[in-house]
């Protein structure tokens, strides 16, 4: 007993140094609460929430951003909207988003990731849509400084697109809609999938959720389910090596 209590006791500081070392080569805590969101993604997202200083990578859905912006706004936070300007504050009061806690910036020019990276700054959420055309999710010095710069603030930045090094990518899928009848009616709920996949689990969860229901309201559809997410073939890079003939 006493051997095995040594062992435990000698183990805490090489768990303490790894966890150290994670986080270094991660640039991130890795005991920072979470931002709560709405609990139909808790059971989804990494850690249950959205993590502070981090970016995801989300598909082009409106009703998907709003939903996981309303929670942290209805808990205070002020929240941030950039290259979006069809997204109106009727649809952000309908999900349930604190319009005195909203900003609105429609279109921040070419020079859209140095007005993100100057948000990031202020505001603790902050959700962006890159323009056409854009490189950011190749890469590169500018957003390699914004990602710096969310961890150093805490902030969480919603891409609505590619993302290097993104928390998670939170895709929907499979969409169908409630309310029409016999060639006539009104939209009234719609029902889909919405899969998250993360580099801290090999496995996709995926969900069935109404989103929105026919109330307004969002609803998750049975239990998570989780797939295997194949690798893409970029991610195994084709070495040559010089062949030299023989006999």
């Amino acid at each position: 007993m006493r051997a095995i209590m040594r062992d435990q006791v000698q183990a805490v500081p090489d768990i303490h140094a790894l966890r150290d070392r994670l986080e270094r080569m991660q640039g991130r805590r890795m005991d920072v609460p979470v931002l709560p969101t709405h609990p139909a993604f808790s059971s989804l997202l990494p850690g249950g929430g959205l993590r502070p200083g981090s970016a995801y990578a989300l598909a082009r859905s409106a009703s998907l951003l709003l939903a996981l912006m309303a929670r942290p706004s209805q808990d205070g936070a002020w929240c941030g909207v950039i290259g979006m300007p069809e997204l109106g504050a009727e649809a952000a009061e309908k999900y349930g988003l604190d319009l005195d806690r909203l900003v609105f910036i429609p279109d921040p020019g070419p020079r859209w990731l140095a007005v993100t990276a100057t948000i990031t700054e202020v505001l603790p959420v902050v959700a962006v849509r890159p323009p056409v055309g854009s490189t950011a999710a190749r890469g590169g010095a500018e957003t390699t400084r914004l990602a710096a710069r969310l961890r150093d603030r805490g902030s969480v930045l919603l891409v609505q697109g590619a993302w290097p090094q993104a928390e998670a990518v939170i895709d929907v899928a499979d969409p169908q809609w409630s309310g029409l009848g016999q060639g006539h009616g009104y939209l009234a709920g719609r029902e889909l999938t919405v899969s998250v996949s993360s580099r801290r689990s090999p496995n996709a969860r995926r969900a069935r959720m109404l989103l929105p229901a026919a109330d307004g309201s969002i609803e998750l559809l049975g239990a998570p389910a989780e797939r295997l997410v194949p690798r893409e073939r970029d991610a195994y890079p084709m070495r040559t090596y010089p062949v030299r003939a023989v006999g």
